[in-house]
């Protein structure tokens, strides 16, 4: 059995890619359907989701490196010509399966590139791609394409699969034959003529969906529900900037966000002794951006953000030597706990600018307890907080 293709057979380079790219194709898809069924806190979900996406890489390096060599082979000519209708249909399909087998996993891979956390890609290439930031916009837009595409991609291969099982059982032709390993008697045919219709169409196909959903709104971020606004705050220290950020570890990955949604009341007085001010600072949950597990984040075992929509950190601040501290409680959910805020303050006349960082551990605030294994979801949760701030 011939290794390259003939005018009228396939040889056994291309059959090979062919049942592979069949076999990965066939056991991806259900893996992404399951996980995405499973509640977020089944054991399974996340594991699912890493094969689902370690699969879908090695599915396009296995495609590009089919559409390399069948660049360099012959195509078997059509059995059927003069059924003309029928042919350019079954070409447009087949397109449809090259495009898709290239853009559904890149898509994917691009929107976990673009994003943090959430099941790992299990092969050693790292979790990032170059030139692709870290943008929550970015990986929507890539999550749209690849749920989109993806629908092309089951549609095409249930069109194929259709078509073969034609050729099979009413035709009763060489199609299926030419595609499998065994030797046997096929008809002579001649090469195959290179044709553009087909691709064409069937990257129009593509085009045309990417804009339906682009125009539907599926290629940005509408799902969360609009975080609750706070109210405008009086305060001798007028914060101007800054950042309230978060680092959990899924997997033993770090995922890192941050709230957008945040006020403080400050009253501070360097000069004085002993207590040299005070801290109210509010923060508005639903506007915490975490990676791909943001609205997660705000079910029910985490943040329960629809029954408790803010957390109030309130301390007092003193110094201790060249560190200052602020002391006093925080409140997540109904939990009210003491903590301690170390951080190191920089003032410039009217200006300070300060920076503190302390670790959490989650389950003294009741986040994740359907989570109780920390290698699925560390117990400690770091908060980074910079900010500031004018008198």
């Amino acid at each position: 059995m011939p290794a390259t293709n003939t005018a009228s057979t396939y040889g056994t380079v291309t059959k090979a890619f062919h049942w592979l790219t069949a076999l990965l194709i066939l056991t991806v898809i259900p893996l992404g359907l399951i996980a995405e069924d499973l509640a977020f806190d089944a054991p399974l979900k996340v594991p699912l989701f890493s094969a689902h996406k370690t699969l879908g890489v090695i599915i396009f390096f296995v495609a590009l490196a089919r559409i390399l060599w069948a660049l360099t082979q012959t195509k078997p000519g059509d059995l059927h010509p003069d059924r003309r209708l029928e042919t350019l249909v079954a070409h447009i399909v087949h397109w449809l399966l090259y495009v898709a087998l290239v853009v559904v996993p890149l898509s994917g891979w691009l929107h976990h590139a673009a994003t943090s956390g959430f099941a790992p890609i299990w092969l050693p290439i790292g979790q990032s791609l170059p030139f692709i930031p870290q943008s929550e916009t970015l990986a929507e837009f890539f999550s749209g394409l690849h749920w989109v595409w993806s629908k092309i991609l089951i549609v095409s291969i249930l069109l194929h699969i259709v078509g073969a099982l034609k050729h099979q059982i009413i035709d009763k032709d060489a199609t299926l034959t030419r595609m499998w390993f065994k030797q046997s008697k096929v008809p002579e045919t001649s090469e195959r003529e290179k044709a553009i219709m087909a691709p064409i169409f069937a990257l129009g196909i593509y085009i045309v969906a990417a804009g339906g959903a682009a125009a539907a709104g599926m290629l940005s971020h509408g799902d969360r529900e609009p975080a609750i606004a706070l109210e405008q705050v009086t305060s001798d220290w007028m914060v101007t900037g800054g950042t309230i950020g978060i680092t959990v570890r899924q997997l033993g990955n770090p995922i890192s966000g941050q709230f957008d949604d945040w006020t403080s009341v400050i009253e501070f007085d360097p000069t004085a002794t002993g207590t040299l001010g005070h801290v109210t600072t509010t923060i508005a949950i639903g506007s915490l951006h975490l990676g791909s597990v943001s609205d997660q984040a705000m079910g029910t075992d985490f943040f329960a953000a629809d029954t408790f929509p803010t957390a109030t950190f309130d301390a007092d601040i003193t110094a201790d030597g060249s560190t200052y501290l602020a002391t006093g409680t925080l409140k997540i959910k109904d939990i009210t706990l003491p903590i301690t805020l170390p951080f190191v303050l920089n003032l410039d006349g009217d200006t300070a600018e300060m920076a503190g960082s302390l670790a959490l551990d989650r389950r003294d605030y009741q986040i994740g307890q359907s989570m109780a294994d920390e290698s699925s979801l560390g117990f400690d949760v770091r908060v980074n907080i910079n900010l500031t701030a004018t008198r």
